[in-house]
Protein backbone atom coordinates (compact mmCIF):
# COMPACT_ATOMS: atom_id res chain seq x y z
CA UNK A 1 0.00 0.00 0.00
CA UNK A 2 0.95 3.39 -0.36
CA UNK A 3 0.35 6.92 1.17
CA UNK A 4 -0.45 9.67 -1.44
CA UNK A 5 0.24 13.46 -0.01
CA UNK A 6 -1.23 15.98 -2.70
CA UNK A 7 -0.53 19.57 -1.51
CA UNK A 8 -3.34 21.54 -4.32
CA UNK A 9 -4.80 25.02 -4.39
CA UNK A 10 -7.49 25.21 -1.99
CA UNK A 11 -9.99 25.89 -4.58
CA UNK A 12 -9.36 22.78 -6.96
CA UNK A 13 -9.96 20.24 -3.67
CA UNK A 14 -13.87 20.46 -4.44
CA UNK A 15 -12.91 19.06 -8.25
CA UNK A 16 -10.30 16.55 -6.23
CA UNK A 17 -12.58 15.19 -4.49
CA UNK A 18 -15.64 14.79 -6.58
CA UNK A 19 -13.13 13.03 -9.81
CA UNK A 20 -11.52 10.83 -6.56
CA UNK A 21 -15.48 9.88 -5.69
CA UNK A 22 -16.38 8.74 -9.31
CA UNK A 23 -13.31 6.59 -9.64
CA UNK A 24 -13.75 4.78 -6.20
CA UNK A 25 -11.52 6.43 -4.07
CA UNK A 26 -13.87 7.73 -1.44
CA UNK A 27 -11.70 7.51 1.93
CA UNK A 28 -9.26 10.76 2.55
CA UNK A 29 -7.98 13.50 4.98
CA UNK A 30 -8.75 16.88 3.56
CA UNK A 31 -6.56 19.71 5.97
CA UNK A 32 -5.76 23.63 5.59
CA UNK A 33 -2.77 24.31 5.32
CA UNK A 34 -0.06 26.76 4.45
CA UNK A 35 3.47 26.44 2.19
CA UNK A 36 5.56 27.82 -0.20
CA UNK A 37 7.50 26.05 -3.41
CA UNK A 38 10.01 28.12 -5.68
CA UNK A 39 7.78 31.05 -6.46
CA UNK A 40 8.34 31.88 -2.17
CA UNK A 41 5.19 33.58 -1.75
CA UNK A 42 3.90 36.15 -3.78
CA UNK A 43 4.34 39.83 -3.77
CA UNK A 44 1.04 42.01 -3.55
CA UNK A 45 0.68 45.96 -3.91
CA UNK A 46 -2.10 48.04 -1.51
CA UNK A 47 -2.82 51.52 -0.91
CA UNK A 48 0.12 51.68 1.78
CA UNK A 49 2.55 50.04 -0.33
CA UNK A 50 4.18 46.80 -1.19
CA UNK A 51 4.25 43.76 0.75
CA UNK A 52 5.13 40.22 0.25
CA UNK A 53 2.86 37.06 1.05
CA UNK A 54 5.39 34.20 2.32
CA UNK A 55 2.84 31.15 2.99
CA UNK A 56 0.36 31.04 0.39
CA UNK A 57 -2.73 28.79 1.35
CA UNK A 58 -3.29 25.46 0.30
CA UNK A 59 -5.46 22.16 0.79
CA UNK A 60 -3.41 18.87 2.05
CA UNK A 61 -4.98 15.84 0.87
CA UNK A 62 -4.10 12.43 2.45
CA UNK A 63 -5.58 8.98 0.83
CA UNK A 64 -3.80 5.42 1.20
CA UNK A 65 -4.31 2.92 -1.61
CA UNK A 66 -3.03 -0.15 -3.07
CA UNK A 67 0.16 0.13 -5.25
CA UNK A 68 -1.56 -0.89 -8.16
CA UNK A 69 -3.52 1.98 -7.98
CA UNK A 70 -1.39 4.99 -7.20
CA UNK A 71 -0.53 5.77 -10.78
CA UNK A 72 -4.57 6.26 -11.68
CA UNK A 73 -4.94 8.02 -8.63
CA UNK A 74 -1.81 10.77 -9.57
CA UNK A 75 -3.67 11.29 -12.63
CA UNK A 76 -6.95 12.12 -11.19
CA UNK A 77 -5.35 14.46 -8.91
CA UNK A 78 -3.40 16.33 -11.60
CA UNK A 79 -5.91 16.48 -14.03
CA UNK A 80 -8.77 17.87 -11.52
CA UNK A 81 -5.98 20.26 -9.80
CA UNK A 82 -3.85 21.62 -12.50
CA UNK A 83 -4.13 24.64 -13.80
CA UNK A 84 -0.76 25.00 -15.52
CA UNK A 85 0.86 27.87 -13.69
CA UNK A 86 3.50 28.02 -10.78
CA UNK A 87 1.79 27.32 -7.52
CA UNK A 88 -0.61 24.25 -8.42
CA UNK A 89 1.19 21.96 -5.82
CA UNK A 90 2.70 18.78 -5.38
CA UNK A 91 2.16 15.10 -4.84
CA UNK A 92 3.83 12.84 -2.46
CA UNK A 93 4.11 9.09 -2.36
CA UNK A 94 5.25 6.95 0.65
CA UNK A 95 5.18 2.99 1.47
CA UNK A 96 2.51 2.41 3.55
CA UNK A 97 3.41 -0.71 5.87
CA UNK A 98 0.58 -1.35 8.32
CA UNK A 99 -3.20 -0.19 8.42
CA UNK A 100 -5.18 -0.55 11.65
CA UNK A 101 -8.91 0.25 12.14
CA UNK A 102 -9.27 1.24 15.31
CA UNK A 103 -13.49 -0.22 15.81
CA UNK A 104 -12.16 -3.31 15.10
CA UNK A 105 -8.28 -3.58 14.69
CA UNK A 106 -9.00 -5.49 11.40
CA UNK A 107 -5.40 -5.35 9.73
CA UNK A 108 -4.05 -4.68 5.83
CA UNK A 109 -5.91 -3.36 3.01
CA UNK A 110 -9.41 -4.21 4.76
CA UNK A 111 -8.99 -1.46 6.81
CA UNK A 112 -8.34 1.14 4.36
Amino acid sequence: MKKIEAIIRPEKLHLVRTALDKSGYSGMTATEVKGRGRQKGIALQWRAGDYRVEFMPKAKLELVVQDQDVEAVIDLICQAAQTGEAGDGKIFVYPVEEVVRVRTRERGSGAV
